[in-house]
């Protein structure tokens, strides 16, 4: 065994690397799809850190082993299957559609129900923008569960277990159905946030009116079920008996099949619980005990664990997991109802209307993306939330699972980019320090407008990524391989599909990348980099096919709510200062928009001495740098590209956090080189005390501890 761990120690990065992706698609397969609980999506986080900082063996033995472990634990799952139970829960507007799908006694209650709530004469003009009479109403008794598609139900989805607490953890999808695009001014709401710091698990209210019926199976003869609220059960004679308040039913054999109904029009006043007997319990905790065994088995036959190279990553990704929570707990593993009017809503309501017609055959449908010519700034998102519920069901682990990973993105960028220990110092501050958010630059900024379901966060983390295995090693810089130029190229060009804003930044980046490759006759490298970089072609093909219009990106570009700046405007402004005719107002226009650009994702005017000294030592960097990496400076350069764009495009502060985050990396390093050296010299007693204080010995020897750990 031994000499089989050196074989695999020895085998080349890439090969390594593709081992490594294999051995979690046997992980994935193991826990079984949909991944959408926080326990088994926590145990494959772990196991993604075990393997991918550990050594994959080599040896038929090894994987002839971890496929039968794999196997075997797939049989015993679906031997000590519990059974299902049919569950379908939908939005209750008054409609002809549930009207003619539900129970008449049922509906006819919930009606009632409703109108007490929400009286006729206190209702929202229909014709109000964003009141719920004009947005929309059920079209099916039960709405579409991205969780039911691997376990078919004539319901939403048919589940293991049926524990009803919160409606947000509950993970109903349909609250962000567009449809349901309710604004302030509507008497129904979809929401309520609690903005308290300390409510990070119990941040949202869902304030929809909803109902969820369930189908008891024989097998939970001898359980009982549990409630508090109004529900109604089936009784014999297909009507539904009304039991409210609180209790506690027997199930008997005679409940087989029936269904029972739980009304939600008022906020938090529903929660059911549905107790099996005891071999049904067993099988249910059964069920997470096998798949613990079976990855836990397959890491250790498969995987030699180098636990000192582990620590890092998993401290990252911890103090990352619990920003989050502090942030907004309902984007680990819960459906939380985005903003009317929100890009979240948007992107993930056309996500799901696409899932559908691809699970219906419609390929076109789903290639189109729910418009002929894209409109909004991000067009990738929508195939991403509807892949992302392929896999991980009604949540949002899939967006997270890339907010987690951009700490260890970062610090590889700046290994890179670096010298020890600004590396990992500057990563930890950028996890869990908030001071950032100031300059743009903090974890939480990424954590927060992702939880919210918009496309930035993705684009800027994907184009980070990028960077990663395109600059290659900080000794060699980049091989002439076709594999890491490709992948490098291909993520930054997802970011450009996630939000088109940064195309300037990867227009200078690839293509100087590209430039060197030809002057270097890296031939692979270039191939790589070309193949790579294809799919930005795919935004303007799209617009062409389904719209008939020469696109390149998006349609948006030119709206005058984005483009706030454009040149004809700076042409007039720079005639108004030769002139001294400042009549037109475009001069003041010009210099609000610097002084905005310079404010920063702070937005304060007190921060634009700040990033105009970040600026200067930007162009520090990129113009008269020549002790510098000169990848950095590409990078600098790429920064550069996108203050451009600021000039033009409005301030909003997620617009330009990429912007700031690259300034930030030439900073450090302008720091580094040249700017703590000078004062230094200029002042050796004062920045020995200020290094006694910040440095202290302790904290040198921990971050050295730590930073040999994971090298």
């Amino acid at each position: 065994m031994q000499m089989a761990s050196a074989t695999a120690a020895t085998e080349p990065k890439s090969r390594q690397t593709g081992l490594k992706l294999v051995a979690l698609a046997l992980a994935v397969a193991a826990a079984g799809l949909p991944v959408n609980g926080i326990a088994i999506y926590a145990l494959l986080v772990v196991a993604a850190v075990v393997v991918l900082t550990g050594i994959v063996r080599v040896t038929p033995q090894a994987w002839g082993a971890a496929v039968a472990i794999v196997v075997v634990g797939i049989g015993a799952h679906a031997v000590f299957a519990p059974p299902r139970i049919d569950e379908g829960f939908n939005v209750f507007l008054p409609g002809a559609a549930l009207q003619r799908d539900l129970p008449p006694d049922v509906y006819r209650y919930m009606s009632e129900q409703f109108d007490k709530r929400y009286p006729a004469d206190k209702r929202c003009d229909a014709a109000t923008p964003g009141c719920w009479r004009n947005t929309g109403a059920p079209d099916r008794a039960y709405a579409f569960a991205a969780d039911g598609i691997f376990h078919k139900s004539d319901m939403s989805r048919a589940v293991t277990s049926f524990d009803l607490s919160d409606p947000v953890w509950h993970r109903l999808g349909f609250i962000n159905d567009s449809r349901y695009n309710w604004y302030p001014l509507s008497d129904v709401q979809r929401a309520h946030r609690d903005g308290r710091f300390w409510k990070g698990y119990g941040r949202w209210q869902l304030t929809m009116p909803w109902f969820v019926t369930i189908r008891l199976p024989a097998a939970y003869a001898g359980g009982q079920l549990c409630w508090r609220g109004d529900i109604r059960w089936e009784a014999t004679d297909g009507h539904f008996a009304p039991l409210n308040g609180e209790g506690c039913r027997p199930i008997t054999p005679d409940d087989a099949g029936r269904r029972v109904v739980g009304v939600a029009i008022k906020p938090e006043t529903l929660a059911m619980q549905l107790q099996g007997p005891l071999k049904v319990r067993l099988l249910q905790w059964a069920q997470p005990l096998i798949k613990l065994l079976t990855i836990v088995a397959l890491i250790v036959v498969l995987v030699r664990i180098r636990p000192r190279r582990a620590v890092v990553p998993l401290i990252l990704i911890v103090l990352a997991a619990l920003i989050v929570a502090v942030d907004d707990a309902s984007f680990l593993g819960g459906v939380r109802p985005f903003d009317g009017g929100d890009d979240g809503l948007f992107y993930d309501s056309v996500g799901r209307a696409i899932l559908q017609k691809l699970l219906a055959g419609n390929w076109a449908g789903f290639f189109e993306g729910g418009e002929a010519v894209f409109y909004y700034g991000g067009p990738g998102l929508r195939y991403f939330r509807a892949l992302e519920h392929i896999v991980f069901g009604d949540s949002f682990l899939g967006y997270l699972s890339l907010v987690l990973a951009l700490p260890l993105m970062v610090l590889a960028l700046f290994r890179r980019l670096l010298s020890p220990p600004w590396p990992l110092v500057l990563a930890l501050l950028f996890v869990a320090v908030p001071v950032g958010e100031l300059f743009g630059t903090t974890f939480i900024d990424y954590a927060k407008w992702a939880a919210r379901g918009f496309a930035d966060p993705m684009a800027y983390i994907l184009f980070i990524a990028g960077l990663v295995p395109l600059l290659g090693s900080r000794e060699n810089g980049p091989r002439d391989a076709f594999v890491p130029a490709f992948f490098g190229a291909l993520l930054i060009v997802l970011g450009v599909a996630m939000k088109p804003i940064i195309v300037v930044a990867a227009f200078v980046l690839l293509g100087a990348t590209w430039l060197y490759a030809v002057l270097r006759r890296q031939w692979r490298r270039l191939a790589g980099l070309s193949v790579g970089s294809l799919p930005v072609f795919s935004m303007a093909l799209h617009n062409w096919v389904f719209g008939h219009a020469l696109v390149l990106f998006s349609s948006n570009a030119q709206d005058s709510n984005l483009l706030v700046m454009p040149p004809a405007a700076w042409v007039g402004a720079l005639r108004e200062v030769a002139t001294f005719d400042f009549s037109g107002g475009l001069a003041h226009r010009a210099l609000m928009q610097i002084v905005h650009w310079l404010s920063g994702p702070a937005e304060s005017i007190w921060t634009v001495p700040l990033n105009a000294a970040g600026f200067a030592m930007l162009v520090y960097v990129v113009a008269r740098g020549r002790g510098f990496d000169p990848w950095l400076r590409l990078v600098g350069a790429a920064a550069l590209a996108q203050h451009a764009v600021a000039l033009f495009y409005a301030a909003t502060p997620r617009y330009h956090f990429l912007t700031w985050f690259l300034t930030l990396l030439a900073c450090a390093a302008f720091m580094q080189q040249v700017g703590l050296p000078w004062l230094q010299r200029r002042y050796p007693e004062a920045m020995g005390r200020l290094r006694r204080i910040l440095w202290s010995p302790r904290l040198a020897a921990g971050i050295g501890w730590l930073d040999g750990k994971a090298n």
